[in-house]
């Protein structure tokens, strides 16, 4: 996996040989910035002989921001992203990609939020401070996933021939995604996928999510495997190697990062034991999403000790049949859509996570939290072979005898509520940036992806 490396960025010798090979054509402001970092060497002695990343950072920054800066371009080229966004959980998965690679000097990054879920999207990016220097806007939000994917690609298409970047970026499987490996394979131009490699064995589950992340694969040029498992999906799929990089889910970057400020529980959990409960999936709509939560409404009917607090998702099939099969039970909270500092603390808080949510596979069990899901394939087997998760489908009797089956023994609840980080240890956006700064900033000669287990989290 990527580390980071002093060697790869530019040795100071190029620097300063560049002030003293140009010192007959400097201007007198050009001197005093010279002057300036010449005593910066001086007086750091530790520093003088060495590649220090952070020194050549800093240096860069000033470069960047200096009246003269063309003189410095063969130094390090200056590289331009787009990041594309539609959903809520991407905003998650993006954020910390967008901060670090704001942080250095070589890059600019742009926000497209391409409106897939333009009320989630927009609250879940003011959450992170995050503000899209473009928006696409759509009348029609109940359109189908053809339809979205059309219009996109024409939108993004346009777009991405107005900003000519050097690279898209986008995270996971959903329509916003594989629109944008199109509309990038069309111009050109070359695509980095987040969270790539996720595979189940079969195309329609998730529907459409699966189809996507085949499909994007084919074209991307960079391809970040959260797992050393997904890695090598895509190397079976004859993915190059060396377009493959390990790096860790950055879910596991923002989660660890919001969960260390210790957020407040939610109002309505109390002493008792709460569930967790979240559907959305588009497969589950209709009679499997409803004999699920039938089953959880069983059980919480038959145990006075347990609650249950749910997010409803905004889309009407989903609210539906929450409010139709969960109302009228005081344990059983129907709460609107949370902030991301909320969940955290929810999930935190909880007895147990059931859901169909793929994020919350790869979270809960980082914060030691048992999850039951609501499907019976996944593409995030890994939690599932550490027993923390357990894939239980949409049966009401299915889902009924997995929650007595942990209400009752507390040995299987033991065993499932123990932290295992099989996504990451919360680094996964530094690799990503430095494999895209080898990528595109340097002639460096690129390794294979490791196929390696991630290391767990200290």
């Amino acid at each position: 996996m990527a580390q980071l490396n002093d060697n790869i960025y530019p040795p100071q010798s190029i620097l300063l040989n560049w002030g003293k090979n140009a010192e007959h054509q400097l201007s007198d402001e050009d001197r005093r910035f010279k002057l300036l970092l010449d005593q910066t060497f001086e007086t750091s002695p530790a520093l003088r002989g060495t590649n220090s990343a952070a020194l050549v950072r800093r240096f860069l920054g000033l470069c960047m921001h200096h009246p003269r800066q063309v003189q410095f371009s063969h130094s390090i080229p200056f590289r331009t992203f787009l990041i594309v966004i539609g959903t809520r959980p991407e905003v998650i998965k993006v954020a910390p990609v967008v901060r670090r690679l704001r942080s250095v000097s070589w890059a600019s990054v742009k926000i497209v939020a391409s409106g897939q879920q333009s009320e989630l999207l927009g609250q879940t990016l003011a959450e992170f401070d995050l503000r899209p220097d473009i928006t696409i806007r759509h009348r029609d939000a109940s359109s189908g996933p053809a339809q979205v994917a059309s219009r996109l690609i024409h939108r993004l298409d346009r777009i991405f021939g107005e900003e000519k970047p050097d690279c898209v970026l986008a995270q996971g499987d959903t329509t916003t995604a594989y629109a944008a490996s199109v509309a990038s394979f069309y111009r050109k131009i070359p695509f980095a996928h987040i969270e790539a490699g996720l595979r189940t064995s079969e195309l329609d589950a998730p529907f459409p999510e699966e189809f996507h992340r085949r499909s994007i694969a084919v074209s991307a040029t960079l391809h970040f495997a959260p797992t050393s498992a997904a890695a090598r999906n895509l190397i079976d799929e004859n993915v190059p190697k060396d377009r493959v990089v390990v790096s860790g889910n950055t879910v596991i970057d923002s989660l660890l990062e919001v969960a260390a400020t210790k957020p407040p529980p939610p109002a309505e959990f109390g002493s008792r034991r709460m569930i967790l409960l979240t559907a959305h999936r588009r497969e589950n709509f209709g009679s499997k999403l409803r004999d699920a939560l039938t089953g959880v409404r069983a059980f919480v009917d038959l145990t006075p000790d347990v609650g249950v607090y749910f997010p409803v998702h905004p889309n009407p099939n989903a609210r539906e049949a929450a409010f139709e099969i969960l109302s009228g039970n005081p344990r059983i909270h129907l709460v609107e859509p949370l902030g991301y500092r909320e969940m955290v603390a929810a999930i935190q808080n909880s007895w147990c996570v059931v859901t169909d949510s793929g994020g919350l596979q790869e979270e809960a069990p980082a914060l030691a939290k048992p999850v039951l899901v609501l499907r019976d394939l996944t593409e995030r087997p890994e939690a599932v072979a550490s027993g923390v998760v357990e894939l239980v489908g949409t049966s009401r009797e299915g889902v009924f005898r997995s929650l007595y089956a942990l209400h009752k023994s507390p040995a299987k609840y033991n065993q499932m509520a123990r932290p295992v980080f099989p996504y990451g240890d919360g680094h996964a956006s530094r690799r990503i940036v430095d494999a895209l700064y080898r990528h595109f900033s340097t002639a460096a000669e690129r390794q294979d992806a490791s196929i390696a287990a991630l290391q767990y989290a200290s």
